[in-house]
């Protein structure tokens, strides 16, 4: 495997970073993770967006332009002979010494691995996920916004911890008011007579590429959508449910807490959006 790291391509034995990294001894940098579907790189401009803003609100500056992270992800890719994959690209606060002071990092690392990821078995896109609630609540917006994506996820890795002890695979995390805010790696929507709902920023969660696809794709359908503020009983209670994320796709839901959601198969709406989704990832971004 051949990675990006800080202007060069190395290969992944030579790939190091130093263990004052910033970004190892406190979390302090900012990813994406971005999709390449058959030599798309499915709305890349929308993840180095997010990267960017990201980036801007902790004050960290990202080495390379938008032009240049472009290339630097397509020619990973090329490097690597790969026309579907899994992108980490990564930026970290940089070496520094043991304290916690930003300020005295002064170059960060910039990352960019390609390669290839399956959250869940197959047989689950086609059957669905029987999911749980766990007791790690979601950090607030007012502590870390949602909207910045982090390298420290450790309270989602404390909700996933729970789910496998609950012998889930996924898990619905709640804020600090009992709402729900999203999954441990995804977003979570709900079909309820027709109308698709799903957690805003306010309630705790990350404003999703393959979320925003989602919501694109059930206007094209026709579908009512809105930003909610849900309940544990409002998942409970729906027609259906579904999970997305740019490991996961999109995901149907059939159970959660030991409650079937809907008849306990995925639902129609479900399918749709999923199906639509396949249509548009190969088209939507940036040709290697």
């Amino acid at each position: 495997m051949v990675i990006y790291l800080d202007g060069k391509f190395v290969d992944e034995s030579e790939a190091k970073v130093s263990v004052f990294d910033h970004g190892l001894l406190y979390g302090d940098g900012v990813f994406e993770g971005i999709r390449l579907y058959s030599g798309n790189l499915f709305r890349l401009d929308e993840h180095l967006e997010r990267l960017e803003y990201s980036a801007k609100a902790i004050l960290l500056k990202i080495p390379l332009d938008r032009a240049a992270l472009v290339q630097a992800v397509a020619e990973t890719c090329r490097r690597n002979r790969l026309t579907d994959a899994y992108i980490r690209l990564v930026v970290t606060r940089g070496p520094g010494d043991l304290g916690l002071a930003p300020w005295l990092c002064p170059k960060p690392t910039l990352f960019i691995i390609a390669s290839r990821i399956s959250l869940y078995p197959p047989e689950h896109y086609e059957k669905g996920l029987a999911i749980v609630t766990v007791p790690t609540r979601r950090i607030g917006p007012a502590a870390l916004p949602s909207t910045v994506k982090s390298l420290n996820y450790l309270n989602n890795i404390l909700a996933k911890l729970e789910a496998r002890q609950a012998g889930a695979l996924e898990a619905i995390m709640l804020n600090e008011q009992g709402y729900v805010a999203e999954c441990t790696a995804d977003n979570v929507f709900i079909v309820r007579k027709g109308e698709i709902l799903t957690p805003g920023a306010a309630q705790g969660a990350l404003q999703g590429i393959t979320r925003g696809a989602a919501i694109d794709i059930a206007r094209e359908l026709g579908a009512p959508f809105r930003e909610a503020i849900l309940t544990r009983y409002d998942l409970w209670c729906a027609d259906e449910c579904f999970l997305t994320g740019t490991g996961a796709e999109v995901i149907p839901v059939v159970a959660l807490d030991g409650r079937e959601i809907g008849d306990g198969r995925p639902g129609p709406v479900t399918r749709r959006v999923a199906e639509a989704f396949r249509r548009r990832a190969p088209l939507e971004g940036v040709r290697i």
